[in-house]
């Protein structure tokens, strides 16, 4: 039993540093790909409830496919690109907000693209048999998604994190703590600086089965009110993933911290996983 869960523990930390973005969880791991590796992740996810505070949306949202590709530039550094072709807001309900009289949706949805965030992670620390992994993570997220149709800020947003993990028999337990810069859609000269975190588990069941879960937001640690759109959101996740050797699907449920977060909703996808180049 003892070299069971042993084994199952290294299979869990191996899946880990092969499959870095840990979809369905959005947590980073500090475990980059690898060099010359290339990961490709798509999916959906759908919320029901997703309130719009700078446009005064409020609605049903379906993001799909969701696509993220991380590029494995040395042993301890990737590249990371996230984004997506189709957000979908089916709309339920509409308040005077500051940016209302920009929406062009007339009826009773809208659609855009979503932000794309370009980021990049590096392992700073490896695991060791006491001692958690540590890494960074740099992001800046684009204002791809317009304005016009009430699901985007046009603002440039900036993240800092530091990215800690540790397996511990079959459960891989991983924490991130960082700053976000997020820009005030009103005005140019204003910004909210809020605290990121996030916080997953995931239990190896078998060597290809892992259940997981985890709380991952922002909050608005500022006085008085935030700036439209940047006040502190969160959503948990429970879900699994299963693993058939360089292809992972999985399959999650979600559910809002705040009231302007999802109050339900789900998300699936798939990642894949291959050696695409040598590092010289």
């Amino acid at each position: 039993m003892k070299h069971l869960i042993l084994t199952v523990a290294a299979l869990t930390l191996c899946s880990s540093a092969s499959f870095a973005q840990q979809r369905p969880l959005v947590t980073e791991d500090p475990e980059t790909i690898g060099a010359g590796r290339v990961l490709v992740e798509a999916g959906f996810d759908y919320g029901r409830g997703v309130q719009y505070p700078a446009s005064g949306l409020e609605g049903h949202l379906l993001r799909l496919p969701l696509i993220g590709i991380s590029v494995g530039v040395s042993s301890i550094a990737e590249v990371q690109l996230d984004g997506g072709l189709f957000n979908r807001l089916k709309i339920t309900e509409r308040r005077p907000a500051p940016l209302s009289d920009m929406v062009t949706a007339t009826g009773d949805s809208t659609s855009s693209v979503e932000d794309l965030t370009i980021g990049m992670k590096i392992r700073l620390l490896p695991e060791g048999m006491s001692r958690p992994a540590f890494g960074v993570r740099f992001a800046t997220k684009l204002p791809n998604a317009s304005n016009e149709s009430g699901l985007g800020l046009d603002t440039t947003d900036f993240y800092a994190s530091l990215v800690g993990a540790k397996t511990v028999q079959s459960i891989r337990v991983v924490g991130n703590l960082g700053v976000g810069i997020l820009g005030d859609p009103t005005r140019g000269d204003r910004q909210n600086d809020v605290m990121t975190y996030g916080f997953s588990l995931a239990r190896a069941l078998t060597q290809a089965a892992e259940v997981v879960a985890e709380i991952n937001g922002h909050l608005d640690v500022r006085e008085g009110q935030a700036p439209p759109g940047t006040a502190s959101r969160g959503v948990i996740r429970f879900g699994g993933r299963y693993t058939i050797g360089t292809w992972r699907a999985d399959a999650a449920v979600l559910l809002g911290v705040t009231s302007r977060d999802p109050g339900i909703g789900f998300a699936a996808g798939f990642t894949y996983v291959f050696n695409a180049f040598t590092i010289p």
